[in-house]
């Protein structure tokens, strides 16, 4: 055993658990920028559309850089990729501070501020795209730094690691609701805050001597590392980076298609291999997984944010308390859960636990009760994630960071393209059922309008024509619109019940083949 694996640097995890708080708080405090009316969009003069696709700009380049920068890793090195990651930081600081700059000017009003509210909307979108960036580095670089330090003990520490996303959301949500008065007079702040873990994790790992990975250490070729992910892994997340690629610059299905094609034959050619078939079992349960914990979470959060203003609260405090609940368990509970029940036994039941949760959170009433349904599906999606990492880690070593990293891009691409739209169609679905059940088909289709997505047709209420119903009508429809959304939890339960049959499979794979062992190279 060498004293590297032995005696394990623990500054470097630590600083790569620092970074990781750092993307965490660029989110809260974006959400916080972007959701406040007070703040970006009236600072830019943004409407709901602008908003999100402002928040967007930083979502989708996380998850294609995470996969790309997983293939020349090794090459230039996790330092290089720490360092791009902090310049990532430092450079939308300084764009966002343009843009304030730019509409702050005196003197600006009718055209020329709007001239400038465009200026500045250019400004702040190009940041984002590059905060997106320097977020997908941080997990490009800490996952197989953690992976590789601790090889006997993967999934408890990639756990441990991933704890540093709950508890960045924690301590950033807390300092945004402490500094609440402060940014009504000057945003910026919280671009200030991004700046403390930052400067931190640079500090602590600029000299830090980074592990050789595994893959390279057991002389791995680079090629070797992309036939495990293969021909069938390629198609899985080309389709998805191109499909992203193509909804931001408006690329036609043709384009898309075929730049699919051509990256999955170029890749087949280049490997040989159409992919280990464990891993691209893996991808495919990464779809409804990512679905689950992070497609669902703005549902979760909306119902238990309704009953918090009603009492006063900051609904922030939602988001901080499921956090906090995710932060403990990851941190302190990882190890002894997955010494107990093993990684695959650990998923199985974290995927039991979600989908009892979510079926009580569809018909949840009251704050009390909200709050408790939520905390049990807090515990069930816990540890999807990271330990869904740690079982493509210790399954497929050869695919080094490549296999590592970009199971979790495809996880963050799927929930844009795939789950959210199926989880809006099954809203959609749920209202059409609630609303017909309390007033009459008659009504429904009164109110509803005709559209399709990707799966097919599909119909939707239409917020405008509610008005034109009877008073009587208006409050009965509403209600139901209200309860059909929260009945749709319900179905998302779908989500992880096909999960859990996923998961008996691999345990009985796995019990044939005399258990669950981690492969070593």
């Amino acid at each position: 055993m060498s004293s590297q694996e032995s005696q394990p640097d623990m500054k470097l995890f630590w600083g790569c658990f620092i970074a990781l708080i750092t993307t965490a708080f660029a989110f809260i405090t974006r959400v916080f920028l972007v959701n406040d009316p007070s703040f970006w969009p009236s600072t830019f003069g943004l409407d709901s559309v602008q908003a999100q696709e402002l928040f967007g700009a930083g979502i989708w380049p996380f998850a294609i850089s995470i996969i790309v920068f997983s293939l020349i890793i090794d090459n230039i090195g996790y330092r290089a990729a720490m360092i791009f990651s902090f310049v990532c930081y430092a450079l939308y600081a300084v764009l966002a501070f343009m843009a304030y700059g730019v509409v702050m000017a005196e003197g600006l009003s009718g055209a020329a501020l709007e001239e400038a509210q465009s200026e500045a909307y250019n400004l702040l979108y190009l940041g984002s795209v590059i905060l997106g960036l320097g977020n997908g580095t941080v997990e490009a670089f800490i996952n197989p730094v953690v992976a590789t330090m601790f090889k006997k003990d993967k999934t408890k520490w990639l756990n441990i690691l991933h704890a540093g996303w709950p508890g960045g959301l924690v301590i950033g949500g807390v300092l945004t609701i402490m500094l609440n008065e402060q940014t009504k007079e000057d945003w910026r702040i919280l671009i200030y805050l991004i700046a403390i873990p930052s400067v931190i994790y640079l500090a602590m790992l600029f000299k830090a001597r980074f592990p050789v990975n595994e893959r390279v250490e057991a002389g791995t070729s680079f090629r070797e590392m992309l036939a495990e992910f293969g021909a069938i892994g390629a198609l899985i997340a080309g389709y998805l980076i191109f499909r992203q690629l193509g909804m931001v610059f408006e690329w036609t299905d043709i384009v898309v298609y075929g730049l699919t094609a051509v990256a999955t034959v170029g890749y087949g050619l280049y490997c040989k291999s159409l992919g280990r078939p464990i891993l691209i079992f893996m991808c495919i349960i990464m779809i409804p997984l990512a679905t689950t914990e992070l497609g669902t979470d703005a549902a979760i959060t909306g119902l238990m944010a309704e009953p918090m203003l009603a009492e006063g609260h900051n609904p922030l405090w939602v988001l901080i308390y499921t956090s906090a609940i995710m932060m403990v368990l990851r941190f302190w509970f990882a190890g002894p859960i997955v010494n107990k029940l093993g990684p695959l036994g650990l998923l199985a039941t974290s995927a039991v636990l979600a989908i009892a949760g979510l079926f009580l959170l569809s018909t949840a009433t009251g704050l009390v009760m909200v709050f408790a349904c939520a905390t049990l599906y807090g515990f069930g999606k816990t540890f999807f994630w990271p330990t869904t990492l740690g079982v493509v880690s210790e399954q497929c070593p050869k695919g080094g960071a490549l296999t590592l990293n970009a199971i979790a891009g495809i996880g963050m691409l799927a929930v844009g393209i795939l789950g959210g739209p199926v989880i809006g169609k099954m809203t959609e679905d749920s209202i059409k059922a609630s609303v017909e059940e309390s007033t009459s088909a008659e009504t429904y289709e009164s109110i509803s309008t005709e559209s399709t997505y990707f799966l097919g047709d599909y119909t939707a209420v239409e917020g405008e024509k509610i008005s034109s119903l009877s008073t009587e009508d208006q409050v009965s429809v509403n209600e139901s619109i209200k309860k059909g959304k929260q009945g749709s939890l319900a179905r998302v339960a779908l989500f992880p019940l096909f999960m859990l049959l996923c998961y008996v499979a691999l345990i009985l794979h796995f019990k044939n083949k005399g258990g669950y062992k981690p492969v070593e190279i």
